[in-house]
């Protein structure tokens, strides 16, 4: 059936893609009467799953379209209880069970390291949450050329959903932000238009401890908190500290450059410290508004108490942490080893590593800022070769030349932490020309309602 919105057809998902969306095929004849296949990506909906579309030129090879009626559901399909869920691009998944969600990221995980011929059964179901929402401690809000706070609608960065409520966010998180998208209002402050690069407020990143209940708020702003804006600001103050208390840093941090970034030039703390305190694993650590900190404490802990039980660490042992960040893994593995080194290529969060360890008394810990491979070099030739080995990469993996100098290198024991299941397979298999076996991989769900699953596996010489 065709209408002034393109062609209305029902659509079987077959499978979803790498962000969680569903996949269809439908043949279709084309001009000539020749058969055609449309691919059909649409969001919201579960394998095996029929659904009525409307496509927008459907004569195109690709076209993605959002279901308007699901015809055939599937069994674990779910009412989404965010009312921003169909917009919003802060989730994927809320329309499924959460039991779906995880077997859907163990089969991931499994998948890929059978691709590059490891055993899948060594593969263990993923651990979940008892309760899958409200996990996050940080949040990144942006504002509107309206000036109104919200997140990015799904596949569109133009657009801003305004915030009423955010169910995988901490509870006080959003009201606080609630307050500053009210105290926007009230001084009819302007969003920033990212193609006119004009308007004043352009996000808003809030961080809470869950263990300490601290709170930061950092708002990012093209201009400073003085002059005409300095009564907006002092206002901003006196409402954030009548209504919560347990915000310890107000930050205002100016950013005028055109990328859409959280970054700043100029640092202002309207009020409080520039950090919050966090702890894990009984360890405590300054966070700042740069700090890349686990976002998920309660599953981060998992990992950490994993990493350790794979690892077994000794007090007679060397160790390296690779991607060591702020020093997540490295504290509570340092009072376990002889001796550890932390190399990590973002020199902030090595300063931040080497004031964590002195907070919390760790003596036998150093922290080097170089890029990974060549860190490990610098640090094998005054260190030798280490028993324990870890390493905590980004999601683009640690590469085949890392990898292969972590071979060369011969530690007994690797722990690998991922948060990307084919990279993580594909940086494995350059250990196994080195003598390596993979004994067990863990999946862990940090982020339910998407596509994210992190792992933690133990490799030996």
């Amino acid at each position: 059936m065709t209408n002034q919105r393109g062609e209305t057809m029902v659509a079987e998902v077959s499978h979803l893609d790498e962000k969680g969306s569903g996949r269809a095929a439908i043949w279709r004849e084309n001009e000539k009467g020749n058969p055609k296949k449309l691919k059909l990506t649409i969001p919201q909906t579960l394998p095996g799953e029929k659904v009525k579309v409307t496509v927008d030129q459907p004569e195109r090879r690709r076209r993605k379209a959002m279901p308007e009626e699901i015809l055939e559901s599937h069994q674990e399909r779910t009412a989404p209880p965010c009312p921003h869920f169909d917009r919003c691009g802060g989730c994927v998944w809320q329309h499924w069970q959460y039991e779906g969600q995880l077997k859907h990221k163990t089969a991931h995980v499994r998948e890929a390291i059978e691709a590059q011929g490891f055993d899948s059964g060594l593969v263990k179901d993923t651990i979940g949450m008892d309760n899958p929402w409200h996990y996050r401690n940080k949040m990144e809000f942006t504002f509107s050329p309206e000036g109104k706070l919200g997140l990015h609608e799904q596949g569109n960065f133009r657009e801003i959903i305004s915030l009423e409520t955010c169910l995988i966010a901490g509870k006080e998180m959003v009201e606080a932000a609630m307050e500053v998208a009210e105290w926007a209002k009230s001084h009819q402050l302007s969003g920033y238009n990212k193609d006119a690069h004009e308007g004043l407020l352009r996000h808003l990143m809030v961080r809470q401890s869950f263990a300490t209940g601290e709170i930061m708020l950092a708002l990012f702003a093209t201009e400073s908190p003085e002059g005409d804006l300095q009564e907006a600001a002092n206002d901003l103050v006196v409402r954030i500290g009548e209504k919560f208390p347990q915000v310890k840093s107000l930050l205002w941090l100016k950013n005028t450059d055109w990328a859409d970034r959280t970054q700043s030039e100029e640092s202002y703390t309207l009020a409080g410290r520039d950090f919050i305190y966090d702890e894990m694993d009984g360890y405590r650590f300054r966070l700042w508004f740069d700090t890349f900190f686990q976002t998920n404490p309660t599953q981060a802990q998992k990992l950490v108490d994993l990493a350790i039980e794979m690892g077994q660490p000794k007090k007679t042992e060397k160790m390296i942490d690779l991607f060591c960040g702020v020093g997540t893994f490295s504290l509570p593995f340092a009072s376990r080893v002889g001796e550890l080194v932390g190399i990590e290529i973002v020199e902030t969060s090595i300063e931040s590593a080497k004031r964590n360890a002195e907070d919390n008394g760790i003596s036998n810990a150093s922290f080097l800022a170089k890029d990974a491979r060549k860190g490990i070099d610098q640090v094998l030739e005054t260190f030798g070769s280490p028993e324990l080995l870890m390493l905590d990469p980004p999601r683009s993996g640690a590469g085949g030349k890392v990898m292969r100098r972590i071979g060369r290198a011969k530690p007994e024991r690797i722990v690998y932490v991922s948060c990307n299941p084919d990279t993580f397979a594909t940086d494995i298999k350059e250990l196994e020309q080195f003598g390596y076996k993979l004994h067990v991989v863990q999946p862990v769900d940090l982020f339910p309602h998407t596509v994210h699953v992190e792992c933690v596996a133990l490799l030996t010489l």
